[in-house]
């Protein structure tokens, strides 16, 4: 399976992917700029490509995630650095050859119409992609729910992505910890989910995967990772999970707290040896 970690591009794209290969990833997630800001970034093509064209000789499969600050139902003075930071976000994702870039799904909070959000959050979508013509997808993320329950839910991103003029160029990253903090799985009835997703064809359209266990215990609506042997989530659902016939060859991304004493090396090692 391909297991991988979120990588810093400290050194480059290339030296991103150059570094996923040393740790024994078959898979990487970066943020292509400066992960606290909207600002577009100038970036090095010739380093992305050269990224791009050594993630090819060696098989590597990877996901770009945008800067924390960006929010597809941002207020209108924020929307247009948002949509042009995105397209930034895309470029570069697109010139690295990657799948696609995480975008969490937007949560309107005090909105007086509960729709509102959702309306928003397509007409930013379109916005973007109505000017975006690479290969790179927009991968729409699940919420754990920390700020309500919007975005939990498989429905919703589904109904979303076939609510955009776009669809074709929108996929889903589904977040383990966050399926799991919200509810929507509780550690025993990934078989429901399952036959949920499969019905809405949820994961047609499912090109990467988080994969994070959780501190907390599931229906806490709290986000916060933890390492795969250590969490809430036990081991053996997070090989049920992993075992699912669905996945096709996806990149499954450590987002998980790395530490000297258990590194993300550490980490896809038993991973493997898991699944194994």
């Amino acid at each position: 399976m391909r297991f991988g970690s979120h990588i810093s591009i400290r050194d480059g794209y290339l030296g991103a992917a150059k570094h996923a290969t040393k740790i024994g990833a078959r898979a990487f997630q970066y943020f292509p700029k400066n992960p606290r800001s909207l600002t577009v970034k100038k970036f090095n093509l010739h380093d992305a490509q050269d990224c791009a064209k050594y993630c090819k000789e060696h098989d590597l499969l990877t996901i770009a995630h945008t800067p924390y600050p960006t929010n597809l139902v941002a207020d209108n003075d924020q929307m247009g650095l948002v949509i042009e930071s995105l397209l930034n976000d895309l470029e570069i994702a697109n010139a690295c050859g990657s799948i696609g870039v995480v975008v969490h799904f937007g949560v309107l909070k005090n909105a007086s119409n509960p729709l509102e959000g959702y309306q928003r959050m397509i007409g930013t979508l379109n916005d973007v992609l109505s000017k975006w013509d690479g290969n790179a997808l927009v991968l729409l993320e699940n919420n754990a729910g920390k700020s309500g329950p919007t975005g939990t839910t498989l429905e919703e991103l589904v109904q979303i992505r076939q609510l955009t003029d776009y669809p074709d160029k929108i996929g889903f990253c589904l977040d383990t910890c966050h399926v799991f903090a919200s509810g929507v799985w509780d550690g025993d009835n990934w078989r429901e989910v399952e036959e949920k997703g499969l019905e809405l064809k949820f994961f047609e359209h499912l090109k990467a995967v988080h994969l994070n266990n959780s501190a907390y215990p599931t229906r806490s609506m709290k986000d916060r990772h933890a390492n795969i042997p250590n969490g809430e989530i036990k081991v053996e659902q997070i090989k049920e999970f992993l075992s699912c016939t669905v996945f096709d060859d996806i990149p499954f991304v450590l987002e998980t707290p790395h530490e000297e004493n258990y590194s993300h090396e550490d980490e896809i090692q038993f991973l493997n040896e898991l699944m194994n």
